[in-house]
């Protein structure tokens, strides 16, 4: 982990404190409202405004999805606001003084070569393009975008779910695409809303400008006792050169929103977010710098402001040309997901921190290469706040606590966990930290490093002092708490953990809940030839004859993915080898396995020895669910109209809610015909709920009945009859 902090830079530094850059901006802009402003920072400020609007432009052709530059809205309307306070900068000297600053008298009398009639021309066709053309077009478009996104927005969702309940998508996609079209429904709802200032400043730009006329002719002819013909001479020039230095950064904005809603498509704070979206593409950042080059040698123009912005932009470019480098992706590209930490570290078997580097391999090898499409299967992401939690050298627990994890999976679960990456992002906040697998976000949560968090388990009543939040695992009511308020809250029956168990506790349930996803072909091929070495029978009789591997597979995580430890593989295997002569169906030989496994799995859910207490449904309902199970070779689920499900997944709730008050876990007893389609049809809302199957409990085991679940108005009607076996 000290590679991760090495390998910082000063810039990384500062962006880090993106926030605190983007709230004094805003201060800044307050600042230019109420206070003079002397000419030379008036022509740096107005250097920055043109640097800004070209290099946002800039950014969005390098955007390779409109909702990716998420935070434009925002960033329209903050620009905006400076544009129109250094208008009020400008109008404050030029009224004052007959003066502000060279930027404006440049283009006043350069650009429009000191012709205020041409100049006034200039000024209008300008308005006109920006307010009629591009602004009113690019309005028209996010607006109707905004429209058809929000439209469509409960048909994605549907979609999305009968995908996922159909068993096309996984869990962990289906959130992705969610949130995706989440993301892009308030994009272009905030983009609709952002057009309206882009219209709002043009048109505050024409009454300034004319303004600054008026107001400047009057001052000139009755304070300043200049002529009739000096005064419209020096303050027409002055305001229209005013009014072009901020309708051309407004223009180039217009422009870039165009481009970004015209084109075809973390929970970071704000300043975070525009840093890292921004400064994304150290190409754009050289070219900005270019032409703040041409703007410094053009005739009358400052040469200093300019060239400091292009030197700026020169520097940062370089920097983060260099960082890319290191990380070892393309020059131009999009860095991958894999290396926007700066240098991963693996928590390994072995129990030790193998900082992972791709800057060894010599740029375009076939080596390099290979390590940009290398994937971690899984991965923790954590910000710099929690950088301490990683360095083993400075106390940190994290990457040895990661290994016992590992450890305590395969003991208990019979999983062999594959190395896991522990890497910083700084995309996060400081304290978050998130899980990754496969490169997708599978959960988040939030910790405050040197505090204890203090768990309500009890329900006690005492309010600790500190900060309110939720268990990130079982969302229980905590509170983080100092060391002072350590005793208090272990003395009133709360659980109070430090922050690295927090993490540990939270990664060892996502482990556990997506087991089934960490199991390949390749890890079941080594669990073979393990097994060949004490049972090279049953290996010999199974493989290649009776199954393939990938049956195998799918059975080992059917079991996993209902938390059925695979610790006994010589039972599973005999119970495949039995049964494969009946069905190659992974889920049907994954029922019989089961049985032979209850012996074992069973106990786990008994409320006390020898007794599962369970709810359990009525035998007509139970019997009339049978007819409504529908097979596929690749599935198995529930065709149930939308009364029927919404009956039983209300009658599921308080059910196994009255047993989750009583301390008891969460499970139902049904028949082995619809033991899985049940499951399968509530898995994505009641994953916590155990179904069990009367032929998987042991000869000894009783059923302590919590409930029945009677059938819906519709179907106790019909008198469905009840068949009873010769």
């Amino acid at each position: 982990m000290s590679a991760i902090v090495a390998n910082s830079s000063p810039v990384t530094a500062l962006l880090k404190r993106a926030d605190l850059i983007f709230t004094g901006g805003l201060f800044l802009t307050v600042l230019l409202l109420i206070m003079p402003i002397p000419p030379v920072l008036l022509d740096t400020f107005l250097a920055l405004n043109i640097g800004l609007s070209l290099l946002v432009l800039l950014a969005i052709i390098y955007v390779k999805d409109p909702p990716e530059f998420s935070g434009f809205p925002t960033l329209l309307l903050a620009l905006t606001l400076f544009r129109l306070a250094l208008n009020i900068s400008t109008t404050r000297q030029v009224l004052v003084h007959g003066y502000a600053g060279e930027v404006i008298e440049a283009f006043g009398h350069f650009v429009i070569q000191g012709n205020y009639i041409v100049g006034a021309v200039v000024f209008l066709i300008l308005v006109v393009i920006n307010f009629v053309v591009i602004t009113k077009g690019a309005g028209r478009i996010a607006e109707v975008s905004a429209r058809f996104t929000l439209d469509a927005l409960p048909g994605k969702q549907m979609a999305i779910d009968a995908e996922l309940n159909a068993g096309i998508i996984d869990e962990v996609t289906a959130t992705a695409r969610r949130v995706k079209v989440q993301k892009e429904a308030d994009f272009y709802g905030a983009m609709d809303g952002a057009s309206k200032f882009v219209r709002g400043d043009a048109v505050a730009g024409i009454f300034i400008t004319l303004i600054n006329v008026v107001a400047g002719f009057a001052i000139g002819v009755l304070q300043m006792g200049l002529s009739l013909t000096e005064s419209l001479t020096k303050f027409t020039l002055l305001s229209i050169g005013d009014g072009l230095v901020s309708q051309i950064p407004a223009l180039i904005l217009s422009v870039g929103a165009g481009l970004l809603v015209t084109r075809a498509s973390d929970n970071n704070n704000l300043g975070t977010q525009l840093a890292s979206q921004l400064f994304r593409y150290p190409r754009a950042l050289r070219i900005c710098a270019g032409m703040m080059v041409v703007f410094a040698v053009m005739p009358g123009m400052p040469m200093l402001p300019f060239l400091g912005m292009a030197g700026l932009f020169g520097f940062l470019a370089k920097i983060l040309q260099d960082q890319e480098n290191v990380t070892g992706h393309a020059y131009g590209e999009e860095a991958p997901k894999s290396a926007k930490a700066n240098s991963p570290a693996k928590a390994g078997s072995e129990g030790k921190a193998a900082a992972g580097s791709s800057a060894s391999a010599t740029p375009g090898t076939a080596e390099d290469v290979r390590k940009l499409i290398e994937m971690d299967i899984f991965a923790i992401e954590i910000g710099y706040g929690l950088l301490g939690l990683a360095d083993a050298k400075g106390g940190g627990e994290l990457l040895a606590r990661v290994t016992g994890v590992r450890k305590t999976l395969a003991r208990e679960k019979g999983i062999v966990v594959p190395p896991v990456s522990v890497r910083d992002n700084l995309e996060l906040e400081p304290n978050d930290y998130r899980f990754l697998l496969r490169g997708k976000a599978v959960a988040r949560g939030q910790l405050l490093p040197g505090r204890w968090l203090a768990m309500n388990v009890s329900g006690s009543k005492v309010r600790l002092k500190g900060v309110p939040t939720r268990e990130p695992v079982f969302n229980l009511e905590a509170t983080w708490i100092d060391e002072a308020e350590k005793k208090t809250a272990e003395l009133n029956g709360f659980t109070v953990v430090d922050s690295a168990s927090v993490l540990i506790t939270h990664l060892s349930e996502i482990l556990k809940a997506n087991a089934h996803h960490l199991i390949g072909r390749q890890e079941v091929q080594l669990l073979v030839d393990h097994l060949k070495v004490a049972h090279p029978a049953l290996v010999a009789e199974l493989l290649p004859d009776l199954v393939t591997l990938g049956i195998i597979q799918r059975v080992l995580q059917n079991l996993l993915r209902e938390n059925v430890a695979i610790l006994n593989q010589p039972l599973i295997l005999e119970g495949i080898a039995d049964f494969a002569s009946l069905s190659k169906n992974p889920d049907d030989l994954s029922e019989l396995v089961r049985r032979r496994l209850g012996l074992y799995f069973v106990p786990e859910y008994e409320c006390r020895p020898g007794v599962v207490r369970a709810v359990t449904l009525d035998p007509r309902f139970e019997q009339w669910l049978s007819t409504k199970v529908h097979r596929s070779p690749t599935e198995v689920g529930l065709a149930l109209d939308p009364a029927t499900a919404r009956h039983l997944i209300d009658e599921i709730t308080r059910r196994t809610n009255d047993l989750i008050q009583a301390g008891q876990p969460a499970v139902m007893v049904v028949s082995t015909e619809i033991r899985l389609p049940l499951k399968r049809f509530f898995e994505s809302s009641f994953p916590r709920v155990v179904v069990l199957a009367f032929q998987e409990l042991p000869a000894a085991t009783e059923v302590e009945n919590a409930g029945i679940i009677t059938p819906p108005a519709h179907i106790a009607r019909a008198e469905v009859p009840l068949k009873v076996a010769a």
